[in-house]
């Protein structure tokens, strides 16, 4: 059974009393105060939301990371939606299939991607394939305007004055068509700068495709033999 999903990354948001573009209804004469300015909140810092939409359920899954958006941060937010959801929703699934950007810290050039996607199926025992949006495409990812943009629209006008108050806001989420969206807080440490070897690269159960081999390939957890 195969189960598509897509994956991406939403902007950083500063976590405070700072303003948040769009209208909330208040009583009249008692508008929420904001900071003038929007500086880093060194204690609070910032909120950097991964999520994960399940096509044919209509359901999110968002893990707000409060260190650096790299590729670890992503696949343990992917981790995280099939140990919650994903493996409960589809218990004899054997593969899964991830539509994802072709940037960022999903990006189809990003070596660490790779590896961390290597760790997944191997952790998961099943193939994990990936495709791809081309440059410049990103808009028809899914997962930007059938999740994200009701997450910004739910929050418009309200200060992200918190994590607790930002995992409240993206699990309110709800939509006519039934979507529902599961947030959780990410308190892992995901440092930027590791570099991959070759020799890791050249270790990894990757298949590429025919087409477009570069934004469209297959990790399997099995081991490359040896010659």
């Amino acid at each position: 059974m195969l189960e598509q999903y897509c994956s991406n990354g939403k902007k950083k948001e500063l976590v405070g009393a700072f303003k948040n573009s769009g209208r909330e209804w208040r009583p009249q004469g008692e508008p929420e105060e904001v900071k003038v300015h929007d500086f880093l909140d060194k204690e609070l810092g910032k909120a950097i939301p991964y999520g994960v939409f399940d096509l044919s359920q209509n359901e999110g899954w968002v893990s707000v990371g409060i260190d650096h958006d790299t590729a670890q941060f992503a696949t343990q937010a992917i981790r995280r939606w099939w140990t919650k959801m994903g493996a409960k929703r589809y218990p004899r699934a054997k593969e899964l299939l991830i539509t994802a950007d072709g940037g960022g810290s999903n990006g189809s050039r990003c070596r660490l991607w790779k590896v961390a996607l290597q760790a997944l199926a191997v952790n998961l025992q099943m193939p994990v394939h990936v495709c791809h949006f081309p440059p410049g495409t990103s808009k028809w990812n899914k997962i930007e305007h059938r999740m994200f943009s009701h997450i910004t629209h739910n929050w418009r006008g309200r200060p992200l004055v918190s994590h607790e108050v930002i995992i409240q806001l993206i699990g309110n989420t709800r939509t006519k068509a039934g979507l529902k969206i599961r947030a959780e807080l990410d308190r892992g440490r995901y440092p930027t700068g590791i570099k991959v070897s070759d020799e890791q690269m050249a270790a990894l159960n990757i298949k590429q495709a025919d087409f477009h081999g570069d934004w469209n390939y297959t990790l399997s957890p099995n081991k490359k033999k040896k010659s």
